[in-house]
């Protein structure tokens, strides 16, 4: 016996020696390679044939050394600190409103003001000029110049001169800039078969106290289900995570868990309210730019069986982040310094992510739909959206508006009339299928063949490509025409029209049986 406690001692002493000399071993290497570092640098300075730019070339350094580690660990010298605290709280001093370059005017124009900030409420439109702020002429500059004008601290006021397209008149505008912040909630409602839908935009803010207010309203309504769209959802604070999941899974349950280096870093969260509503069914809309927090309260509720996901694989993102180390000169570093791991045990991956219970695979837009929305350098659909929103005071309610026939006829003959013109994805794949069948000899046995398909490809004319995808095209307008009127939710409420992933999840609210099969699914994959 005597002899086995001997050894078990030599053994822990060993182990300890070990460890020590790793240590030390490290803490060598770590003073080794700073001593190189600083060296290297001085040498540089010393004898290179130009002067260095220290902040720049050390700032290169440090970004390339972060880069190595994860994408989330990041260097913030002193004058990035307002980028930094805009990251943070998601809020920046300005108008409120998108801008962008107008490629036929050569000028920066209003694109879509924010509801209830100071553009939307000053009275500015889309498709309004930009041509003076205060004394600044803006006529010649791009949008960061702008953008940069536009923003500044709370409570400042200044004058804001635009040219209204409609009217071809000139009018200012005294605006006093806020802090701006999108809305956590986006848009919330009832759907047929008492269904309630709440889309989520962030968990930055006071999202659980919007959430819970917009949840009792649903169940107000006559809400049995629920559908909590998480699409595009990049996360936000952890804590607000909890407490939405506090709605509906009991006090005193663990949602997350998060383990790293030091111990301040492990961390138990757990359900600290008590819940509004554990057995209604809920479905989780994600896909792959649901991110962070929104991937904890999906995974969770998912690992609980306390609700179902439907969409495709998420983003990723199981790292947590301290935001604000200070370093010298009034720098800081956002370092991550532990991992995520929900109820089962599972962490989420970039390889990984929050796999769907059902996954459903949205539509790829067209190309010339694409081109027609963003990548249009005759800009003819912003024109048209502008010209529309300039000849009618009002429209019909968001869930209601349809463009007619003769409106879609209009646009089409605009489009036409533009000369645009866009890259056709069949055409340039033809082309390198022609290329290959060169090289690789079989063209000449294949030349009718080819010659034919190429024929047909090329007698795709703009107004038959129009007509082909006109549903997702009028659908685009109408997004871009509602935004208008009844700004980002309106939006929304367009885009649901043909949501595949939105009707899948009714689909299975609404078949009796469904719902429970897919929990049950989820049991069976455990086992």
């Amino acid at each position: 016996m005597r002899r086995s406690i001997f050894l078990l001692i030599c053994a822990c002493c060993l182990s300890l020696t070990l460890q020590a000399q790793e240590v030390r071993n490290h803490n060598l290497e770590v003073a080794k390679n700073l001593e190189i570092f600083n060296a290297l640098y001085k040498n540089l300075d010393l004898m290179y044939v130009d002067t260095l730019d220290a902040n720049k070339v050390i700032t290169k350094g440090i970004d390339a050394m972060l880069a190595s580690l994860d994408r989330y660990t990041e260097y913030y010298p002193e004058e990035r600190q307002k980028e930094l605290k805009t990251m943070l709280t998601g809020k920046y001093a300005g108008i409120g409103a998108l801008i962008r370059y107008h490629q036929k005017l050569k000028r920066v124009v209003i694109d879509e003001p924010y509801e209830g900030m100071p553009a939307a409420l000053a009275g500015l439109r889309k498709g309004d000029i930009i041509l003076q702020i205060d004394d600044t002429v803006t006529t010649e500059k791009n949008t960061s110049f702008v953008s940069s004008h536009l923003r500044g601290e709370a409570g400042t006021t200044f004058m804001l001169t635009i040219q209204r397209p409609s009217t071809g008149k000139t009018m200012k505008f005294k605006i006093t800039r806020q802090s701006i912040k999108m809305p956590e909630i986006t848009w919330y409602g009832m759907r047929p078969n008492g269904v309630g839908y709440i889309n989520l935009n962030t968990f930055t803010g006071d999202p659980a106290k919007q959430m819970r207010l917009a949840f009792l309203d649903l169940k107000k309504q006559g809400a049995q289900k629920l559908i909590l769209d998480l699409r595009g959802n990049g996360g936000g604070s952890l804590s607000e995570c909890v407490d939405i999941l506090s709605m509906w899974i009991p006090k005193g349950q663990q949602i997350v868990e998060t383990k790293g280096k030091l111990k301040r870093a492990n961390n138990e969260y757990k359900t600290r309210l008590e819940p509004i509503d554990t057995v209604m069914p809920i479905v989780v809309l994600v896909n792959q730019e649901t991110a962070s927090a929104s991937e904890i309260t999906s995974g969770a509720l998912q690992d609980l069986k306390r609700g179902i996901i439907i969409g495709v694989r998420t983003y990723g993102k199981g790292l947590v982040q301290v935001p604000n180390v200070e370093l010298p000169y009034n720098a800081n570093l956002k370092l991550t310094t532990s991992r995520y791991f929900l109820p089962s045990g599972r962490g989420i991956t970039m390889e990984e992510g929050i796999k769907p219970d059902v996954e459903v695979k949205p539509d790829t837009m067209a190309n010339i739909t694409l081109y027609l929305d963003r990548l249009d350098s005759t800009e003819v659909t912003f024109d048209y959206v502008v010209d529309y929103i300039g000849k009618h005071p009002t429209i019909a309610a968001a869930k209601d508006f349809h463009l007619t026939d003769a409106d879609y006829a209009d646009f089409k003959q605009r489009v036409i009339k533009a000369g645009f013109t866009y890259d056709q994805l069949s055409k340039k794949q033809f082309g390198e299928l022609e290329k290959a069948m060169k090289f690789e000899g079989y063209y000449d046995e294949a030349k009718a063949e080819l010659e034919a398909l190429k024929a047909k490809i090329d007698h795709h004319e703009l107004a038959s490509d129009l007509e082909r995808h006109r549903s997702e095209i009028q659908q685009m307008l109408e997004q871009d025409i509602v935004g208008a009127y009844y700004f980002q939710g309106g939006q929304l409420q367009v885009g649901l029209r043909n949501d595949k992933t939105l009707q899948e999840a009714e689909r299975i609210l609404n078949t009796e049986g469904e719902y429970q099969r897919v929990l049950n699914k989820q049991e069976e994959k455990k086992e």
